[in-house]
């Protein structure tokens, strides 16, 4: 074990992991973050927060985790490479060990022109490739990214994210060798809606032998209604939405009833998910609808989680 990082053991036993999002609130509300995280505690193995998620003002990813921590949950918190350059980021990871966090997901963050500062000058002094480049080097030969010693360990699982859906392709399971290379430890993918796509890129990270290097959690998201089912499928480039699910999602009308409907096509998404070689976990994205999360994992059969004794 690297890190002391509860995430690594549930994944090192065999375990199938649930991990969920939590987003911080958009203002210095604990409150926020104490009713999401009861919302969640017992659901998941571990509780990944958001780091000013689509470029939007929040509470802190390392507070936000800090708080999990005190309170005996396992946070993941997520370090973009948008807002800081490589001086502030290694200094907010030394804070965020420091406070007893172990998990670390590395991304390059959304573009501030889509959030509510469009005009906010972006960093981007590294990439999430070179990010987790940084942080294994900080862990495995305790040095910073100039080269001088590190006072003290810094044990961090070290996460990176994927995009199955994007184009090319053929580049998708490159870009994932790179991250392996670079010391990555696990992999959230990004929303899975179209399964045979999602089979496809397993199938060759599994050709690559990349399965055995990295534990990979595959993400879901419930959808509230039909409408949230076209926004994807219209706006958000590189994924797309099955005709099967949009006539379920219409077929179950509005409000509750689609709610629920897309809580039940979540749940059967994992469970087709963990009959896939190579899938170590799922990662569930039900943003600013925490309250989803019980019933899906209850849904798929993933509940009770096992505990480290297990």
């Amino acid at each position: 074990m690297k890190s002391g990082s509860k995430l690594e053991r549930i994944l090192a036993s065999g375990a199938f992991a649930v991990t969920a999002e939590l987003g911080p609130p958009k203002g210095p509300d604990v409150s926020v973050v104490m009713r999401k995280m009861e919302l969640l505690r017992g659901v998941c193995d571990a509780i990944n927060v958001t780091d000013n998620q689509t470029a939007i003002v929040r509470l802190s990813s390392a507070a936000t985790c800090a708080l999990l921590h005190q309170n005996g949950l396992e946070p993941v918190m997520q370090m973009t490479c948008r807002d800081r350059n490589r001086l502030a980021i290694q200094s907010d990871i030394f804070g965020a060990v420091a406070l007893g966090i172990r998990n670390l997901l590395c991304l390059t963050g959304d573009h501030q022109v889509f959030g509510n500062h469009p005009t906010a000058k972006n960093v981007y002094d590294l990439d999430s490739i070179q990010l987790i480049q940084m942080v294994a080097r900080m862990r495995d030969e305790s040095v910073t990214a100039g080269g001088d010693p590190v006072e003290g360990e810094v044990p961090l699982f070290i996460g990176g994210a994927a995009n199955p859906f994007g184009d090319p392709f053929e580049m998708r399971v490159i870009r994932l060798a790179k991250k392996v290379a670079a010391g990555v430890d696990f992999i959230q993918t990004q929303c899975i809606f179209d399964l045979p796509r999602f089979r496809e890129w397993m199938k060759r990270v599994v050709d690559q032998g990349l399965h055995e290097k990295v534990y990979i959690l595959a993400g879901v998201m419930p959808l509230k209604s039909v409408g949230a089912a076209r926004y994807i499928n219209r706006n958000v480039p590189g994924f797309s939405v099955p005709n099967s699910i949009i006539k379920r999602m219409r077929a179950a009308g509005k409000g509750k009833k689609a709610r629920e409907e897309g809580i039940k096509i979540c749940a059967e998404m994992i469970q087709e998910l963990r009959e896939i070689e190579g899938v170590r976990g799922v990662h569930i994205m039900a943003v600013e609808w925490e309250e989803a999360i019980r019933p899906i994992v209850e849904r798929a059969g993933l509940l009770p989680r096992p505990s480290l004794e297990d």
